[in-house]
């Protein structure tokens, strides 16, 4: 009886540190992936549209502890909502934004062209944080001309009301904020959606700490609640006013 329990022991630990070392492995694979010095995680160029509807999924039911099973489900993403873009050959950094922008835009030439309605962008790129929302605009002038502005729609250094003055007076055709400042100046009908063709999400951009917008859960619920919300849900799947949903 004693040899039997030990040699159940044994096997309890051997599979035990079986799992372990597979989860090991896993973690350094993914942790290969995390290119500190030029602030990528290139996992995100290898995401087709299921992997990323999966990965989202994942961090929201990692972050989302608070919420019900239907609450969660109302945060779901579908894999047909998210533009495929395995295809880019660019690291994707603030430089290469806008190749990237240029090669998944339906006509390239309008993306230097802001609706005749202001505070109504054609893109909303979403970012972690101020400071490389900055610099996502800097990286973004390209497309800036003299009707048309690039938007700064993030908390650092701007109060909501400086944004929505701007935004009441200005026409844009791209606008650069972070989650839950976009969500507010859509929620006090200062951005509007209505002449809306593209969220990009700045996903391989990581910190020093190796975090992204989806690391973190004062950004990425923040995130899924903005690309959730029913009035852009409808249009991923849509014909008219279609909206693509993109990773960078």
């Amino acid at each position: 009886m004693a040899t039997e329990m030990i040699n159940r022991k044994r096997k309890a630990d051997d599979e035990g540190g079986a799992k372990k070392k597979k989860r090991s492995k896993k973690a350094r694979e993914d942790e290969g992936d995390l290119d500190v010095e030029a602030g990528l995680n290139r996992a995100f160029e290898r995401m087709d549209g299921q992997l990323l509807a999966d990965h989202i999924a994942q961090k929201v039911t990692r972050f989302g502890t608070d919420l019900s099973s239907v609450e969660l489900s109302d945060l779901y993403i579908s894999a047909n909502a998210i533009k495929d873009t395995t295809s880019f050959q660019k690291p994707r950094n603030k430089d290469n934004l806008p190749d990237f922008l240029e090669e998944f835009s339906e006509n390239p030439a309008k993306l230097s062209e802001a609706p005749k309605s202001n505070g109504s962008p054609h893109t909303l790129v979403v970012a972690g944080a101020g400071l490389r929302a900055a610099d996502l605009v800097r990286s973004l002038r390209k497309f800036q001309t003299k009707g048309n502005s690039v938007a700064k729609l993030f908390a650092k250094h701007f109060k909501v009301e400086e944004q929505v003055s701007f935004l009441k007076k200005s026409r844009t055709g791209i606008a650069v904020g972070t989650p839950q400042r976009l969500i507010d100046l859509i929620e006090n009908e200062s951005l509007s959606l209505d002449s809306l063709k593209r969220i990009v999400v700045d996903a391989s951009h990581i910190d020093q700490k190796k975090r992204g917008i989806a690391d973190m859960r004062e950004t990425m619920m923040p995130l899924i609640k903005l690309l959730t919300r029913k009035e852009l849900q409808d249009r991923y799947s849509a014909e008219e006013k279609h909206v693509d949903l993109i990773f960078y």
